[in-house]
């Protein structure tokens, strides 16, 4: 598995449907990372192959999506995004957590094995 590039007209279909939905209502049947980035971010390209290893590695249980900010502003300003890369942290059951910043794959290994795939286990 790769990590997967999201649409705005995609996000509303699979993650959340902002314009109907006043409540945060998760569509998705794997718990997920949404990195908003940008292609001249040298962060960001710092960022993308750590994200594809750990797509790979937690194929199945985890989807990883990619929101390129500067060709989806509308999704981009619904989010507040200010800073790229900026991720979205997204349980199956529960509330997203937004964090900024590019991260090492241990801090990212760290939020999903706490965070993303103990609520998968718990539903």
């Amino acid at each position: 598995m790769h990590t997967i590039t999201l649409t705005t007209a995609d996000f509303k279909e699979k993650i959340f449907n902002y314009e109907t939905d006043k409540e945060w209502n998760y569509l998705g049947t794997t718990p997920a990372i949404i990195d908003f980035y940008a292609d001249w971010c040298g962060p960001c390209k710092a960022v993308a192959p750590v994200l594809e290893e750990l797509a790979k590695e937690y194929d199945g249980r985890l989807t990883i999506y990619k929101v390129n900010t500067d060709a989806e502003q509308e999704l981009s300003a619904v989010f507040g995004i200010q800073s790229i890369p900026t991720f979205l942290f997204i349980p199956q059951n529960g509330m997203p957590m937004m964090q900024p910043g590019a991260f090492p794959k241990k801090v990212f290994k760290e939020v999903i094995e706490e965070h993303l795939l103990p609520a998968q286990a718990e539903s």
